[in-house]
């Protein structure tokens, strides 16, 4: 059947584009709510629509995921309003373009796995829930990892940035540096932006898990003047989740002022420092007898002196400072273990934040060098072995883990995201941050138990 005023559309008419939009509104959407109801009868659902549901975690191409039939059917729907304004002859180029790129967008927002809508813009303007879906979803999660940013670029190394690059562990690229005016404006709508927002969704032994990212950089944390406003955040990132009814929530970072601010929390926050300890213990290769303990001193670091002092291994401080601060912190126990030395003969050095470059030239050739840090340390010897930050390999039945980790490679998750999921797993209640830490050895085994494996050491 040929329309003759199909050609020659004009560019703009007013009159198509309110008739556009009332069709789809007192139509289309009007039969779209009864073929979508039809489609969930457990006869149709059964035999067809479940196929749309397939997956576990939606992504965008999973709005268009339909057998034929149904493709069918929605084409004929969405023509109704682009038909009706030929017939009238009060179609135009804008009309047409502006209503397909408009489903085909809305569709896309609503199976991203992403709020890329703010919630505060349909609490200004109620009507907006009527004219747009967004990927919102009311089942609350279980668990709740709660990270940050790290350098400007690193948006693009998010899902909602890159796959290519979200699937691979975060490494400087030169094509960035093209873009840094699109990458100064993400740091401007991050800091305008000010909430937490979610990143990642995934499952994992009928846990409901989360990643939200709070929107500050790493360069921002050191800074006396923000620390009020992440704090902030991070607090209110909390009683969302505590609003929500999330078991655990995972820190990178202390929440013991959280806790002592607001008592009646039922969600547990955990920052996954007991794990943190035991992975790094268990990266030491047996039979080891000494290592160099570098890096800034923190609370992971006294911890892992104190458990190689009591496990009969030597640790050796460069830094009479940090000497004394360990030794009075041990208390006189397996003090004969905690040695001041000068000497960089060890062959395996653990190391945090600050470690400077010419330090790891003294090491010699084959030493192994283990970070307690979550990010990885410059390597800077080629003659020499760096194992990964604390990280384990996650069970196959966790799903939708695609994206990588900062700096490590994918299906490995941290140590400080693996404990927060184990602790909600073992229905341990009590928190875990700040001075509060678990046994490091019973968090190991329940982390085994539940199919997480270590890395392996790394090979020349």
């Amino acid at each position: 059947m040929a329309i003759p005023q199909a050609s020659h559309l004009p560019v703009w008419r007013t009159d198509g584009v309110i008739i556009t939009v009332l069709i789809h509104a007192l139509v289309v959407e009007f039969l779209y709510y009864w073929l979508h109801r039809a489609l969930h009868h457990h006869f149709l659902y059964s035999r067809y629509h479940s196929h749309h549901h397939s997956s576990i975690v939606t992504e965008p191409i999973s709005s268009v995921i339909h057998p034929f039939a149904e493709h069918i059917a929605y084409y004929m729907l969405f023509a109704i309003p682009l038909l009706t304004t030929l017939i009238a002859r009060t179609a135009s180029m804008a009309s047409f373009l502006g209503y397909i790129m408009c489903i085909d967008f809305m569709n896309n927002v609503g199976h991203c796995n992403f709020e890329l809508i703010p919630n505060w813009l349909f609490t200004i303007f109620p009507p907006l829930k009527y004219l747009m879906y967004t990927a919102s979803v009311e089942d609350s999660p279980d668990v709740v990892h709660l990270t940050h940013l790290t350098t400007p670029e690193s948006i693009y190394h998010l899902r909602l940035g890159f796959a290519s690059l979200a699937s691979r562990p975060h490494s400087p690229k030169w094509y960035t540096w093209i873009m840094w005016p699109l990458t100064l404006a993400t740091v401007a709508w991050t800091w305008i932006c000010g909430h937490s927002f979610v990143l990642e969704r995934n499952v994992f032994k009928k846990l409901k898990l989360q990643s939200w990212v709070i929107p500050r950089y790493n360069f921002q944390y050191p800074l006396q003047w923000s620390r009020e406003a992440i704090n902030g955040l991070i607090e209110e990132a909390i009683l969302d989740a505590n609003q929500k009814g999330v078991k655990g929530e995972e820190l990178n970072g202390n929440g013991e002022l959280c806790i002592q601010k607001h008592r009646d929390l039922r969600t547990k926050l955990v920052d996954g420092s007991s794990l943190a300890v035991v992975v790094v213990l268990h990266s030491i290769p047996k039979g080891t007898s000494q290592v160099l303990l570098r890096g800034n001193l923190n609370m992971l670091a006294y911890a892992i002196a104190h458990a190689l002092c009591a496990r009969g291994i030597q640790v050796n401080v460069a830094s009479k400072d940090e000497h004394a601060k360990l030794k009075r912190s041990l208390n006189g126990k397996y003090g004969g273990n905690l040695i001041l030395s000068t000497i960089y003969s060890q062959k395996i050095w653990l190391v945090g934040d600050g470690l400077a470059e010419e330090e790891q030239k003294k090491a010699p050739k084959g030493t192994l060098f283990i970070p307690f840090s979550q990010f990885p340390l410059k390597q800077v010897r080629k003659d020499c072995l760096y194992h990964s930050t604390p990280a384990m390999i996650v069970p196959r039945s966790f799903n939708n883990l695609h994206s990588c980790e900062n700096c490590l490679p994918r299906k490995v998750m941290s140590a400080w995201g693996v404990a927060g999921i184990v602790h909600a797993l073992e229905g341990w209640n009590v928190n875990e941050c700040g001075s509060m830490m678990l046994d490091v050895e019973n968090a190991w085994e329940a982390s085994l138990r539940h199919g997480f494996r270590p890395l392996a050491l790394p090979a020349m």
